[in-house]
C-alpha cells in the first residue's frame, strides 16, 4: 500500500512531487507500514558508521550490477535482491545516500527499469539528514518476510547504449561531468584517479552541463525555476525533446536524469550508463575536445 505523498511547497512545483520527499516527511513516518527505507551511497561503508533507523543497504556495485556480463541483474536477479532487502512490489521506496544522491539516484533508475512503481528520493540525501541533525543508528535492519515477482527489465524507455547514441548524434545530448572532462582536461571527475579512458573530450555536439548545477546549497535540488533557467532557458532544451545525458559510468547522470524526467517533467529522456567510460575508449568512435559542443 503506497504511502502519501509529501505535499511539501517545494516539492508542489515539480512536474512529479510524488517522486520526492522532505527530510521532515520521513522522520515522521519511520516504521509506516508500506515503507521501506534504502540507503545506496559511493562510499558503501558509511553505512555501518550511521543510518536512518530502519533503512536497508544496497551496494550499487555488487547487488545491482551483474559482474559477469557488464549489465544490470535481470528480473531473477532483481526480485531475489528486493526479497532480500523485504521490499514489496507495490512499496513505497524512499532512497537516499552520499554524494548528494549520485548513486541514491542511480538505484531509482535501476528500479525504474524494473518498473517499480513507488520510488521517490530523499530531497538533500545524507549531507541535508545529517546537517539537520536528525539521529543516525547503527542497528541492523530488519528486512521483512516478503515476495516479489520476476518482472523483466525495460531498458528502452530510459537507457541508451552505444548504438543508440551514434543514431543520436546531433539532438540534444548533456554531458554532465565537470567542465575539465567535458574539455578533456581530464578524463576523471577532479580529486579522483585518472583512469578509465584513453582519450578525454565528449561527445560531438553534447551541452556541457554538469550535475551539480542542479543541487541547491542545502544539498537538495534547486527550485524548479532555476532548474528551467539552467535547462531550458540557458541550454535551450524543450520538454518535447528527445534527451540522452550521460557521464563516466552512468551515475551522475542518473541525477540529471531524474532532474529532466521527474522534476522538470521531460517524457523522453534515457540514461547512457556505457557513458564517457564506453565511448572514450570505443575504435572508430569520434570526439571533440574543448569548451564547444561541435560536431560530428
Amino acid at each position: 500500500m503506497p504511502v502519501e505523498h509529501d505535499t511539501d511547497p517545494k516539492l508542489a512545483a515539480y512536474a512529479h512531487p510524488e517522486r520526492l520527499v522532505t527530510t521532515g516527511w520521513l522522520a515522521d513516518r519511520l516504521g509506516s507500514p508500506g515503507l521501506v527505507v534504502v540507503e545506496s551511497s559511493e562510499d558503501v561503508l558509511l553505512y555501518d558508521t550511521g543510518h536512518i533507523e530502519g533503512a536497508v543497504k544496497i551496494d550499487w556495485h555488487t547487488e545491482l550490477n551483474d559482474p559477469v556480463t557488464r549489465d544490470y541483474v535481470d528480473g531473477e536477479g532483481f526480485a531475489a535482491l528486493m526479497r532480500a532487502k523485504g521490499i514489496a512490489r507495490d512499496d513505497t521506496v524512499v532512497i537516499y545516500g552520499d554524494k548528494n544522491n549520485w548513486w541514491a539516484a542511480y538505484a531509482l533508475w535501476v528500479f525504474s527499469l524494473f518498473g517499480h512503481e513507488d520510488v521517490r528520493l530523499l530531497d538533500g540525501g545524507r549531507a541535508k539528514w545529517e546537517a539537520e541533525g536528525r539521529a543516525w543508528t547503527t542497528d541492523p535492519a530488519q528486512p521483512k518476510d516478503v515476495d516479489y515477482p520476476v518482472v523483466e527489465r525495460r531498458d528502452e524507455d530510459i537507457r541508451a547504449f552505444m548504438d543508440d547514441v551514434k543514431g543520436h548524434l546531433g539532438k540534444p545530448m548533456v554531458d554532465v561531468r565537470s567542465p575539465e572532462e567535458y574539455t578533456g582536461a581530464r578524463t576523471h571527475m577532479p580529486a579522483y584517479p585518472e583512469e578509465g579512458a584513453l582519450r578525454g573530450g565528449h561527445i560531438p555536439g553534447a551541452q556541457s552541463v554538469p550535475w551539480a548545477r542542479a543541487v541547491a546549497d542545502d544539498g537538495g535540488f534547486k527550485a524548479r525555476e532555476e532548474l528551467e533557467a539552467i535547462y531550458q532557458q540557458e541550454k535551450g532544451l524543450s520538454p518535447d525533446d528527445d534527451v540522452i545525458a550521460y557521464c563516466r559510468i552512468g551515475e551522475r547522470s542518473s541525477h540529471s536524469w531524474f532532474v529532466l524526467t521527474h522534476l522538470l517533467g521531460f517524457p523522453k529522456v534515457r540514461n547512457y550508463d556505457g557513458s564517457w567510460t564506453e565511448w572514450g575508449n570505443a575504435v572508430r568512435v569520434p570526439i571533440v575536445k574543448g569548451d564547444e559542443p561541435g560536431s560530428v
